[in-house]
């Protein structure tokens, strides 16, 4: 059995001082914090975060591999999803990236859309990283023709200027800071973190706010019996607002979300009496999600019910909802390894290709953990969900 090896001597440090930061804060409101502010700090906090401050995230190195990582092929297909709503848009079409990772998805994206004469007039990159947006304006310099790469900017925030295209994101909803609730004595109650008496992070219940308890109450009324005593889980009653801050000032276009959830029934099963959240750390499952701020990824599953109550109630209307594998299929997955092999250097390349594709695929891989849900306006998108569309489970 694999076991995870100790962080280094400077990561522990990096760890104790976001710790310390937190900490004060705690005191500061009072003794404790909601857990959604908790893992805000431990992913975010400026130069001390998980995403803000320099460790590897993405790949073999890091904690964790994503489908742009794993192979070009993901980004080859979702560009084919994507180019003909751009062709519907025109040349001033932008394309708005939510969180690049590494810029891998933007590398083989951009290629893609050239070659489908479908280039926007704009890729623009939303990431609030400032050492992830070093690295991807690094490698996309690297390895992107000038053509491509004078198109590749940077924002600080979303575009608030009229604006039509498409809005991407692949693992980006997960990793939003989450509420938790708890039912106890019939009641909602909100977790927050406090200290004990040394000082460590800890659990505790607090009476919830009226929007997050309304936001239990209308989730539980969809399902087939009330939430238990006990029960213990997420519910992102924010998303809304997060989705319509982040379209923006956009127009006519679609929006593309690629996650691993489930749709809402699913994911307030009673046997899921404690939720999604989890952390990583090199590749490992870490049941402690409170420890080694900044050192580890906090996430948590996607109620993609939730999404497609956020996007229709945005504006836009509903176009699908698939299993990644049903989105790569439907989207000229198999067009696009025969070209991939075709251009590769020898058979343990074309190998590797085909062991990708069955990764991205496989019910047991991310072929099913992860779906995709899509959603237009003014155009039409619906094709790239014609494989596999799941909208009855919803």
């Amino acid at each position: 059995m694999q076991h995870l090896p100790p962080p280094d001597d400077d990561a522990l440090a990096h760890s104790a001082r976001l710790r310390e930061v937190i900490q004060g804060q705690i005191i500061a409101a009072g003794g404790s914090m909601p857990f959604w502010k908790f893992m805000e700090l431990a992913l975010y906090a400026p130069g001390l975060g998980y995403y803000s401050a320099g460790a590897t995230k993405f790949g073999d190195a890091g904690d964790f591999v994503t489908a742009p990582e794993l192979s070009p092929l993901f980004a080859a297909c979702v560009a084919d999803a994507l180019a003909p709503v751009l062709q519907q848009l025109g040349p001033e079409a932008c394309l708005l990236e939510a969180g690049g990772g590494s810029g891998a998805f933007a590398e083989t994206c951009l290629a893609k859309l050239l070659a489908d004469d479908a280039l926007p007039a704009r890729y623009a990159i939303l990431e609030p990283s400032a050492d992830l947006r070093e690295r991807q304006r690094a490698r996309l310099q690297q390895r992107l023709p000038p053509l491509l790469f004078e198109l590749v900017e940077w924002l600080d925030g979303p575009i608030q200027d009229p604006w039509r295209g498409v809005l991407f994101a692949n693992e980006v909803l997960d990793a939003l800071p989450t509420p938790r609730f708890a039912i106890r004595d019939g009641e909602v109650l909100e977790e927050h973190v406090a200290l004990d008496g040394e000082g460590r992070f800890l659990r505790v219940d607090r009476p919830a706010d009226p929007l997050l308890a309304a936001a239990v109450r209308h989730v539980e009324r969809q399902l087939p019996q009330p939430f238990a005593e006990g029960y213990r889980s997420e519910l992102l009653a924010q998303l809304p607002y997060w989705l319509q801050a982040v379209v923006g000032g956009m127009g006519d276009g679609a929006l593309l979300f690629v996650d691993y959830g489930h749709p809402r029934a699913e994911y307030y099963q009673p046997q899921r009496r404690d939720g999604t959240l989890r952390a990583f750390r090199r590749h490992h499952l870490v049941e402690d999600v409170l420890a080694l701020p900044g050192l580890q990824d906090i996430t948590a599953s996607v109620d993609f019910t939730a999404l497609a109550e956020a996007g229709t109630g945005a504006g836009f209307e509903f176009t699908g909802y698939c299993h990644q594998a049903s989105l790569l299929i439907g989207n000229r997955l198999q067009e696009n390894l025969a070209l991939a092999e075709s251009r590769a250097a020898d058979d343990i390349a074309r190998h590797n290709l085909r062991q990708q594709a069955k990764l991205l695929t496989l019910p047991s891989e991310m072929g099913e953990r992860f779906q995709a849900m899509g959603f237009q306006r003014g155009v039409e998108f619906g094709a790239a969900f014609l494989a596999g569309d799941l909208s009855h489970r919803l």
